[in-house]
């Protein structure tokens, strides 16, 4: 019975040690899994009679029970709608109603595609979607998809999403799965489809503009039946959304492996992308969105934070108190996050940060990640002045287009003298630039969204001179002496691309563009040593978890510092930045969806964090399973070009061996589960990516998969480093040889140049 399974899984026993109260409330659980929901999964043509009502519909008292706090158990009759729906797969008996295919306009949602199919494909695509159904519906259900793949150019079969229950990240226990991995992993969905999290939810798309975790509603609904079904001895295979099945294997084994965009490299280009997308066989799955591993605007702008921080060290001479009243400028508070402003508050800076979408913006503004609000390029350059004058810590928000910032300040920057920005860079998401990722200049943002769908190519030749203004703008800034960096996001490529004169002003310079990459000039040296993002998401959904692995972590971390040698200033330097983070991540309030904390680490770092943290979910310190992730960014989960290779100096840059290996490698050194992806941060095509999740029990289990799987998944990146001859890569490798004797790395010998001159020469 569900009541003895409870009791006799270990986590829930060690739970129910804690107190007489956790006892009661399992007790509870159990009997209402047992009276109102079977544990097992109903056949997939059920549908209760209780599931007619929509979330919406439901009484005020349930509707506030879901909402509230995810530490609290849930409402029986939410958690009762909550298990059947996951479990009973796609509901075929009893469609949902039609009127179900109207979009709720109370969240933001995609801009429509042009894939510009041709008869036959639209034919294909059609009958593609339609193989999820049984033949007796698909007479009700082929006009309906036929409608949306014309309006929207994907099918995302609205009338299958869920309404039945809040889209959110629930605690654990509140899911009808038979493992606790593989209830994580239906956590870790949920979450990224929460509309407090995802930028698109209904389309399910996370963030980037088309980040998506599935193409439709039906492969949601398929996954988490498997999923409610899988035992410890099998694991389900997902290519770009579509779950393929549950396949025999081992506990060893990953419970998901994932894929998404996998290509033909000939074949991988934008516009197969638009065409496969709709036909309904690929997806973009960008970094943590297709991985299930996306923690909200956290996970950025941590990375964020470091990145100005030590850009202001690089450029300025800036640190500390010093940083007060340096201005930085950016764009883009939506796709990507809105991560500029808040890093900027912690950093101490005054962030200016430009949007041309107002329910993004105002979305960020509700949440505290950006302070102020300006509406006009000169309220913006008076409050700029005020600010740095009285050297304030403050964030501003602007409505407007990033170039039209951009010119006025150089504009002001001419007449005056006067630089109003130090720091210049751009985080939209221009690996999507003619599908919503970037707004032409010369448009107002309702008007770009319906010229993007009506006049496709008009569209794509204002971005493209949007981008030469963009450009040109930011040249002359620089040549008032602002720094500026491309952070990622295709800028410099999307704009050598539209002809913008981005080329290097020195004719002898072997670099393509004029401006470098953030991880290039930047974080390379940080991804050199080791550190990278690394994650955990709390499962009980509890805030004094996650402030407990706050501190759990902040202690190994000053034991590290105590055992790292004074000379290593680089190793120093980073422990020292990320523990400051660390004990101020509850003040700065960074938590939007799941109860999840990001900090960068290195391997030593991540194994012993990792250790501590499952002890502590063995002894009840944490009163739940902790699930381990990382962003792909990182220091082998990508291999791309203009990003996170981009300082590997052997020519290697457009090989993608690392992150195609790691992914391999992770899966057989215990990850719940991994990914790998074609795209990321960069667009499609430009990038190989890929990540894992790690759940710690609390068992020892746990722990020989962590040790094992981090130490591999950090030092197999560090190694690839250490070979294209980065210094601070071989010196971090030889450390971890002499740590583990089991671990050895081919080094490089370093060649003369003058024996390689004299050798050319002759």
């Amino acid at each position: 019975s569900p009541a003895v399974t409870a009791f006799r899984d270990p986590i829930s026993a060690r739970t129910v040690r804690n107190s007489y109260f956790s006892r009661l409330s399992l007790l509870c659980k159990a009997i209402s899994c047992a009276c109102l929901t079977p544990t097992f999964p109903q056949p997939r043509s059920s549908l209760l009679p209780a599931m007619s009502r929509t979330y919406e519909e439901v009484p005020a008292a349930e509707a506030a029970a879901g909402q509230a706090d995810a530490s609290l158990s849930l409402d029986v009759g939410i958690e009762s709608r909550l298990r059947t729906i996951l479990s009973q797969g796609i509901p075929v008996d009893a469609l949902p109603p039609s009127s179900y295919t109207e979009l709720d306009t109370s969240v933001p949602h995609a801009p429509p595609r042009r894939p510009n199919l041709s008869a036959a494909d639209r034919e294909l695509a059609l009958a593609n979607a339609l193989r999820y159904f049984p033949s007796s519906v698909h007479e009700e259900l082929a006009p309906e998809f036929a409608r949306e793949l014309d309006t929207y150019g994907h099918i995302y079969m609205h009338r299958f999403r869920p309404r039945e229950f809040p889209m959110r990240a629930f605690p654990l226990d509140s899911y009808p799965a038979r493992s606790r991995q593989a209830a994580t992993i239906m956590l870790m969905i949920m979450n990224n489809l929460d509309p407090q999290v995802a930028q698109y939810p209904h389309e399910l798309v996370t963030y980037g503009g088309n980040g998506s975790v599935f193409q439709n509603w039906a492969q949601f609904r398929l996954v988490m039946q498997y999923l409610s079904e899988m035992g410890e001895d099998q694991t389900l295979v997902v290519h770009s959304g579509h779950p393929v099945g549950l396949f025999p294997s081992s506990p060893d084994a990953p419970r998901l492996v994932v894929t998404n965009g996998m290509m033909i490299p000939n074949y991988s280009t934008r516009d197969n992308y638009e065409r496969l997308y709709a036909l309904g066989v690929t997806q973009y799955g960008q970094m943590t969105a297709g991985s299930y591993c996306y923690i909200g605007p956290q996970g950025i702008v941590h990375g964020t934070t470091l990145t100005v921080l030590n850009a202001a060290r690089k450029y300025l001479g800036r640190d500390g108190d010093d940083i007060r009243g340096t201005v930085y400028v950016s764009s883009g508070l939506g796709g990507m996050s809105g991560a500029q402003p808040k890093a900027g508050d912690i950093s101490g800076m005054i962030s200016v940060t430009a949007e041309v979408n107002e329910v993004a913006l105002m979305k960020r503004h509700r949440q505290g990640w950006v302070k102020e609000v300006c509406r006009s390029t000169d309220e913006v350059i008076v409050r700029i002045r005020r600010a740095r004058a009285a050297r304030e810590t403050t964030s501003i928000a602007f409505l407007g287009n990033i170039v039209a910032l951009w010119e006025a300040l150089a504009d002001e920057a001419d007449r005056s003298g006067e630089r109003l920005a130090d720091l210049g860079s751009d985080q939209t998401s221009l690996h999507n630039p003619y599908s919503g990722g970037y707004y032409p200049v010369q448009l107002g943002f309702e008007e770009a969204q319906q010229v993007m769908v009506d006049e496709p190519e008009r569209f794509r030749e204002l971005v493209r001179e949007s981008l030469r203004r963009h450009v040109a703008a930011v040249n002359r800034m620089v040549e008032h002496g602002m720094r500026f960096w491309d952070y990622g996001n295709a800028f410099l490529l999307e704009a050598s691309r539209a002809g913008a004169d981005i080329s290097p002003t020195d004719p002898s310079s072997r670099e393509r563009f004029r401006y470098p990459s953030y991880v290039q000039d930047i974080m390379g040296d940080i991804f050199s040593l080791g550190f990278g993002p690394f994650r955990w998401v709390c499962t009980s959904g509890r805030e004094e978890d996650l402030l407990e692995t706050d501190r759990i972590a902040a202690e190994v971390i000053e034991r590290l510092m105590g055992e790292t040698s004074p000379e290593d200033t680089a190793r120093l330097g980073n422990y020292h930045d990320n523990l400051l983070w660390i004990r101020q991540a509850a003040e700065n309030a960074l938590v939007v969806g799941s109860q999840a904390r990001i900090l960068y680490a290195d391997a030593l770092g991540r194994q012993q964090i990792a250790l501590a943290f499952n002890a502590a979910v063995e002894s009840g310190r944490v009163s739940a399973p902790i699930a381990l992730s990382r962003d792909h960014h990182d220091v082998s989960g990508t291999d791309s070009p203009f990003r996170e290779t981009s300082n590997i100096t052997d020519g290697s840059q457009l090989c993608a061996d690392m992150a195609v290996q790691n992914a391999i490698g992770d899966a057989s050194r215990g990850a719940t589960w991994v990914a790998l992806h074609n795209g990321g941060g960069t667009g499609w095509g430009e990038a190989v990516n890929g990540g894992f999740g790690l759940v710690l029990d609390g068992t020892d289990d746990a722990s020989r998969r962590a040790e094992l799987m981090l130490g591999f998944d950090v030092n197999h990146g560090v190694a690839r480093r250490a070979w294209s001859r980065h210094p601070h890569a071989e010196s971090s490798i030889r450390a971890a040889m002499q740590r583990d004797k089991k671990l050895r790395v081919t080094l490089p010998e370093h060649a003369d140049p003058n024996v390689i001159a004299r050798a050319l020469k002759n």
